[in-house]
């Protein structure tokens, strides 16, 4: 007797606009933390995605990934402002930034809701598209957050930057998320509304630390 067994993939959720439907997989936190080493590998392959802080929503790529970071720019349609980025560790930052006795107070404060200006001692840590006035420094963040986790496994930087087109409201929930954002996105950590507010920027890339809300 022949014995056939036969598996039923399960439905990829894909995110329900408005009126309209875009192909962006929608991953629960829940799913995230089963598939993880997936989420790596798709950081690491050049996917641009959403995900969640502990502020606000994100857009993100390997900000080493120069093609991947021209993408969000286009996304966004931002030319030339500059990115910050997810570090994927302290040492990541001793390494490849200048760290005066200021900023080492400030860098004690992390994981936290702060967004440092730090001066650059590597500037090839990230592509160029990151900051393309290089104008030697890069804002660097690591929130407290489980999005950490996963910059620290993929072992890059994370681009870091709200998940809107410049100059428009941010976005607060999937929900609100616009197809001309959506339809280039290839997923979306999902963590249900974030009523928060932008990172607060603390500029130490000069003698006088300036801190500026947002």
């Amino acid at each position: 007797m022949n014995i056939y067994i036969f598996y039923i993939q399960p439905k990829q959720k894909i995110y329900k606009g408005r009126n309209d439907f875009w192909d962006m997989q929608i991953i629960t936190k829940q799913e995230a933390r089963l598939k993880r080493e997936e989420i790596v590998d798709r950081i690491l392959n050049g996917e641009v995605f959403i995900y969640p802080t502990d502020t606000i929503y994100g857009i993100g790529c390997d900000a080493t990934n120069s093609k991947a970071v021209q993408k969000i720019r286009e996304i966004k349609q931002r030319p030339d402002q500059p990115f910050s980025v997810i570090a994927p560790s302290f040492e990541w930052i001793k390494k490849n930034c200048v760290l005066t006795a200021e900023a080492e107070k400030w860098l004690k404060q992390l994981p936290g809701p702060l967004t440092l200006i730090l001066k650059l001692k590597n500037p090839k840590c990230v592509a160029k598209e990151v900051v393309p006035k290089q104008d030697g420094t890069l804002g660097v963040r690591i929130p407290a957050h489980w999005i950490w986790g996963i910059t620290e496994k993929a072992d890059v930087p994370i681009v870091t930057t709200s998940v809107n087109i410049t100059d428009k409201p941010f976005m607060t929930n999937l929900d609100d998320l616009e197809p001309e954002i959506s339809g280039h996105i290839s997923f979306a950590l999902d963590e249900g509304p974030k009523e928060g507010r932008p990172s607060k920027i603390i500029h130490l890339d000069k003698e006088e630390v300036k801190i500026r809300e947002r």
